[in-house]
């Protein structure tokens, strides 16, 4: 079996641009960040040029994924780039790849390679960082307990914590920590405050 936290998820730091010209066509790639599905087709909307006679596009996130030619022929453009993107271990990522047509035509062989290597050297070029996926949940907290709980959970790498609400008792604090922080954090939780307060993480 293979361990998850072995294979480690990148994703891209900021906006990431690459051009190119191939047999008089030229070729841009719009790299960026996106948060959720919604988040990549605003990407890919707000990135396209109107003015481009091609603007071929894939974004990933999790296990959720789109391509599309954007009437290149099919599989020419928006699936090389989706393998760019996933040949290079991204997550969260979208990618618009805009062609303006040089008059000369590229065949299916010399698409996939002006798509899918245009999107591939923007993305190899681009800053990324290890994608660490969170857990959210919810602690009750008594208020002999807050101050404590607050300071020592939020010390905690990665880990963060806010007030959500008041109660006659203390508070229920909204908290959110690495996975594979989420074991030491309930552990820790418990030991400080003897099992008084539990996180209930909505996993």
């Amino acid at each position: 079996m293979t361990d998850e936290r072995m294979v480690e998820r990148l994703t891209l730091v900021e906006l990431a641009i690459r051009r190119q010209e191939i047999k008089k066509s030229r070729f841009i790639a719009i790299a960026g960040p996106v948060a959720d599905e919604a988040a990549a087709k605003d990407f890919i909307a707000t990135r396209s040029d109107p003015a481009a006679n091609h603007n071929c596009w894939a974004w990933r996130v999790g296990q959720n994924y789109r391509f599309n030619d954007d009437s290149e022929p099919s599989g020419t453009a928006g699936k090389p780039i989706l393998a760019a993107v996933d040949g290079q271990g991204l997550d969260r990522v979208a990618v618009v790849v805009m062609r303006w047509f040089g008059g000369i035509l590229l065949g299916s062989g010399g698409l996939i390679r002006a798509y899918g290597g245009t999107a591939a050297l923007c993305l190899r070029e681009a800053k990324k960082a290890a994608l660490i996926e969170t857990v959210s949940g919810t602690v009750t907290c008594g208020f002999s307990d807050l101050a404590l709980a607050q300071a020592r959970l939020t010390a905690v790498p990665g880990v963060q914590m806010s007030v959500h609400a008041f109660t006659d008792s203390g508070a229920i604090l909204s908290v959110s920590a690495p996975k594979p922080e989420v074991g030491g954090v309930d552990r820790l939780l418990t030991d400080l405050t003897s099992g008084r307060s539990v996180i209930r993480w909505t996993e």
